[in-house]
């Protein structure tokens, strides 16, 4: 459904109001708020909270009205606004404060992340001589694989294909995920006993704390299809993740795909324990994203499944074809799809306003409803937020582009 500016207003007002009278507020104040619907003629259109990364309260109650006010029904859930609401329910206090080693972060930093940087951050110009490539008529370093825009120099090309662009939000750092993936470093014995109470906090929290998380959400119009907060230190680890995805609803969780020597025995274990839990474990690419890049993934476990990044598809160079092909193949295999505009690593790399960049969005969607496939398609928020705008009103903005694209 479209909103109109009565009903947007009508959210804003009521959704600070209710923060005056607490949680049970925000509850009703948001179901009586005009409900948001992204299923768009069979197509469900979501996002991913990463998306709002660059927004001041970072709270479960306020994600939640950034998405209903872009008009979304339905999203992938990071790590930092559930736990975030656990511990507004059960609070965690640490018997020391060593610069905070534990929590829950998803796998991403929350407000950093390759989009947001605004016609390159802040750094000196590029080197002339590396502007070898160009995107509609403005020079840009062509990308190498793991580049970021702003690396590629592809900030001029950016702004020049959208709007100005504000400055970037400064980084709001992530907690450590207790028992996650491992690489960042050896910790201090400090952060290491900081991280044992953390963990020891949450294993104990109930079930119920997420299911009425879960219960906000569906109350005002969001259904939570996906989690990304995968902690695997061991099975206790990993039984919490699988239960807290359970409580809110989701039928899959997400992560980055496994890379490595040790990579066949984590898709292994992760897809086995999905099997086992019923819910699905999906990986995401960058811009190792190709036609073969899930070939062993998909071989080592049917729990395993793809939450392939298209937009990164491209920017890698549509290694083995294109994202069409990739669904045409894949989609049996898919539990959900992330979708941004971005051009070929000839073309710079770039993360561009919807409809500006070479990745197939429009084709994309309408093979999605052609085929009646139901896997989300979740709008991911990478490109650098205009002068005078904000993460709400840009993914509003993806939103309406696919509305216009299934029409």
């Amino acid at each position: 459904m479209d909103y109109t500016r009565r009903d947007l207003g009508k959210m804003a007002l009521a959704l600070p109001a209710a923060a005056l009278l607490g949680r049970s507020a925000t509850l009703r104040a948001l179901a009586q708020a005009a409900r948001p619907n992204s299923l768009i003629n069979g197509v469900q259109i979501g996002t991913i909270t990463y998306s709002y990364r660059s927004m001041p309260d970072q709270s479960a109650e306020a994600t939640l009205k950034y998405i209903v006010a872009s008009g979304i029904s339905a999203v992938e859930l990071m790590g930092g606004p559930v736990m975030a609401y656990a511990r507004a329910r059960s609070p965690f206090t640490p018997s020391t404060e060593p610069g905070r080693a534990g929590g829950g972060g998803g796998g991403r930093a929350g407000g950093g992340g390759g989009g947001g940087r605004a016609g390159g951050g802040g750094r000196s110009g590029p080197d002339p001589a590396t502007l070898t490539a160009s995107w509609n008529g403005v020079p840009c370093a062509p990308s190498r694989e793991g580049q970021t825009q702003a690396d590629a120099g592809g900030g001029r090309a950016a702004a020049a294909a959208g709007a100005a662009t504000a400055p970037a939000p400064a980084p709001v750092p992530a907690p450590a995920p207790a028992g996650g993936g491992g690489g960042r470093g050896t910790q201090t014995p400090e952060q290491q006993a900081l991280a044992n109470e953390e963990r020891k906090w949450r294993m104990g929290l109930s079930m119920d704390i997420f299911k009425d998380l879960r219960k906000m959400y569906n109350d005002a119009g969001v259904r939570i299809y996906a989690v990304k907060d995968v902690r695997q230190g061991s099975d206790e680890d990993l039984e919490f993740t699988f239960a807290v995805a359970e409580a809110l609803g989701a039928d899959h969780i997400t992560l980055e795909l496994p890379g490595g020597a040790n990579a066949a025995a984590t898709l292994k274990r992760l897809g086995d324990w999905g099997v086992k839990k019923k819910i699905y474990v999906a990986y995401h690419t960058h811009a190792q994203g190709s036609m073969t890049a899930f070939d062993e993934a998909f071989a080592i476990s049917r729990g395993n499944m793809a939450n392939v990044d298209l937009g990164h598809f491209v920017a890698g160079g549509n290694k083995g074809g294109t994202p069409i092909d990739f669904l045409n193949k894949f989609h049996g295999r898919t539990s959900s799809i992330h979708l941004k505009d971005r051009t070929l690593p000839e073309n710079c790399g770039l993360n561009l306003p919807w409809g500006t960049g070479q990745t197939p969005i429009r084709e994309i969607l309408q093979l999605m409803r052609k085929n009646r496939w139901t896997f989300p398609a979740s709008a991911e928020l990478e490109y650098s937020i205009p002068q005078g705008s904000d993460a709400v009103q840009e993914v509003r903005k993806c939103v309406d582009y696919c509305r216009a694209a299934l029409k």
